[in-house]
């Protein structure tokens, strides 16, 4: 891609296109981002039912304030959508690619098949000066790869190059998270390619948001870093929590008072079931494999005690269920949120889901109410009941475990619940109740990690 003319240069030059390979979570938010901040935008998917719906400014999941934003920008003509990696490849300046790398079946490591592909078409595709950004979460040593691949399959006379900008999105937060991120992070080999990002960016960077300028394999090796720190603050606490329980502490008090330094801090320092999610689980299983793959796997081996202390605590929940009625067989229980955490309808690797299929492989019959999670859940999981409501969830029930942390069952009190089910036996999952208050109630709280637990391992 030609650099911008210098000052009093009467060159004319069009205004910068971008285009957003992949359409998903992360392809979508960004290319409606971009589009908000003023360039013109072109997303690609292959999926042309999906291309159809974004066309017409409908989302495929859920995520708060996106869905207004997308019909906003896709009505004012800034935003396209096509399957054609050859209208892509003519029209765009500046491509970015952010199709998944989900964990490769049977394995821990990343499968890239879908990076290598998006890459390859779109190298073959592109017919003028161009520059490639990745932010798709890859091992690290992916953008030197990618790049003799552009070189490969590239046409003559064209000059394609390549950076990596990954991404930090939150669910629930994306919007925010890209047009007003913390921090901005490329990894280029260029000054040319840093001013086309920093261009890209000019908004965010105006508005005082630091960018950090590296190499490929620093970039990379961000955001996996910054997602393997988060697996490791909440599993720690989630370790202390298995002490806790058995000893009669408080885990919750425990956090509080830890999280007061400022070298640790509160949050991610909350008990519970633990992660889960599209990102944390496989991330941390892939860094684990391109550890071992580059001979440095020692350093990543405790990734596999924090892997399992996550699934412990899977196992602990049911064990409780198990303790408060004696037996699962044929019990009705109520489970009050399924996506992996709230103001999201992500149910991938969800640890609520996870805990349903087991109570369910136990003969009980599990009813579930997610005020978003429904469906996605109902795709994996159909054998369970799926409620439209807290009150049919829990109606015939004969135990409750409230598994996602949605505000409408943070704000549920004893008075409220108890007018709506038979049972009086509560699993609160999150830590997010006031156990005593429930408890003086009337409730049996079975918690993880607190006083009020039932029937701590011992």
């Amino acid at each position: 891609m030609k650099s911008v003319p210098a000052s009093g240069n009467c060159e004319k030059r069009e205004p910068m296109r971008i285009t957003v390979i992949g359409t998903g979570y992360l392809g979508a938010t960004h290319a409606a981002c971009m589009a908000e901040l003023g360039f013109d935008v072109l997303g690609l998917d292959i999926d042309p039912m999906r291309v159809a719906a974004l066309s017409e400014g409908q989302l495929p999941f859920h995520e708060p304030g996106l869905p207004e934003l997308l019909k906003r920008q896709v009505k004012s003509g800034r935003l396209r959508f096509t399957a054609s990696y050859q209208e892509v490849g003519a029209w765009g300046d500046v491509h970015f690619i952010g199709v998944g790398t989900p964990q490769r079946a049977g394995e821990g490591a990343a499968d890239m098949s879908f990076v290598d592909a998006a890459t390859v078409s779109l190298a073959r595709n592109i017919t003028k000066d161009a520059l490639i950004v990745g932010k798709s979460t890859v091992p690290v040593g992916t953008t030197r790869r990618l790049k003799t691949l552009v070189e490969d399959n590239k046409r003559h006379g064209v000059t394609v190059t390549v950076a990596w900008n990954p991404e930090f999105l939150r669910e629930g937060f994306a919007v925010v998270d890209t047009l007003t991120p913390d921090r901005i992070v490329i990894g280029v080999e260029s000054l040319e390619d840093e001013a086309i990002l920093r261009k890209v960016y000019a908004t965010a960077l105006a508005g005082g948001v630091p960018l950090i300028s590296t190499d490929f394999e620093t970039a990379e090796l961000v955001k996996v870093a910054a997602n393997a720190f988060l697996a490791t603050k909440i599993s720690f606490i989630n370790a202390f929590s298995e002490v806790t329980e058995v000893i009669g502490g408080d885990i919750r008090t425990l956090a509080d008072a830890i999280g007061l330094d400022a070298r640790i801090g509160r949050r991610f320092l909350n008990a519970g079931i633990g992660f889960g999610g599209g990102c944390l689980p496989k991330d941390i299983r892939a860094l684990q494999a391109r550890a071992a793959e580059l001979g440095v796997d020692r350093s990543m081996r405790f990734l596999d005690e924090i892997d399992a202390i996550n699934l412990r605590r899977r196992e602990r929940a049911v064990d409780l269920a198990r303790v408060m009625l004696g037996s699962l067989a044929g019990c009705n229980v109520a489970i009050l949120g399924v996506a992996f955490k709230p103001n999201s309808d992500d149910v991938r690797d969800s640890p609520a889901l996870d805990i349903a299929n087991r109570l369910s492989d136990e003969g009980a019959e599990v009813w579930i109410y997610d005020p978003k999670g429904n469906l996605n859940a109902a795709l994996r999981s159909p054998q369970h009941h799926y409620a439209p409501s807290t009150e049919a969830a829990v109606k015939n029930a004969d135990l409750i475990l409230l598994l996602t942390e949605w505000e409408e069952f943070v704000s549920l009190t004893p008075e409220v619940l108890s007018a709506q089910t038979g049972t009086r036996k509560i699993i609160d999952g999150r830590n997010i109740l006031r156990a005593h208050e429930w408890e003086e109630s009337g409730w049996s709280v079975g918690s993880l990690g607190r006083r009020h637990s039932v029937g701590a391992v011992r």
